[in-house]
């Protein structure tokens, strides 16, 4: 069964320095974070804080293209997790064809905000987790969730405000994209 999701918010690994995604379940308390690319959680974060760029950038180019191929995102999927790689597929609509495209959850995440489309993911891979975000300072407090993103548990108690995230991505060299490892 799948079950709709939003972006909850964007977090980071302590340990690996990777950013992560967490998505919850509309209406509920289940919550599912993905380890993302910082190019990816770039994207997510600027479109979130309604940043906008004169050139688009390359998810704002794929939503140019659905639209200029008269071609709708019904919904994004992530139905499974293989060996510690989650799957996703993007779910399109062109006249009455449907078809569905294998992607990243990441990128899949990235467009589906970008066109207002449904996030769903497989009701087996939502936690029970007690997730408080303040909204006010954009920072990830909850213990769990910290615990569940910093493997090492030295730094549960310190929340990750939306400046730690763009500090962090101001700081990446251009080879730290290739090197994402979940």
């Amino acid at each position: 069964m799948l079950v709709e999701v939003e972006v909850q918010s964007l977090g980071m690994d302590r340990t690996t320095r990777s950013p992560v995604v967490v998505l919850r379940e509309r209406g509920g308390d289940r919550v599912l974070p993905i380890w993302i690319g910082a190019a990816e959680a770039s994207a997510i974060a600027m479109h979130l804080a309604g940043v906008d760029f004169p050139r688009p950038l390359t998810h704002d180019l794929v939503r140019s293209i659905l639209t200029a191929l008269d071609t709708t995102l019904l919904r994004v999927e992530v139905p499974r997790v293989d060996e510690g790689t989650y799957h996703a597929s993007l779910v399109l609509r062109r006249g009455t064809d449907a078809v569905r495209v294998d992607a990243r959850p990441s990128d899949s995440i990235a467009i589906a905000i970008r066109t207002g489309s449904t996030i769903v993911v497989a009701d087996d891979l939502l936690r029970h987790m007690d997730l408080q975000v303040d909204e006010g300072e954009g920072t990830l407090t909850s213990p769990e969730v910290v615990q569940e993103v910093d493997l090492s548990g030295d730094a549960a108690s310190s929340p990750l405000t939306a400046q730690d995230l763009a500090d962090y991505l101001r700081k990446l060299d251009p080879e730290d994209f290739g090197r994402f490892t979940p």
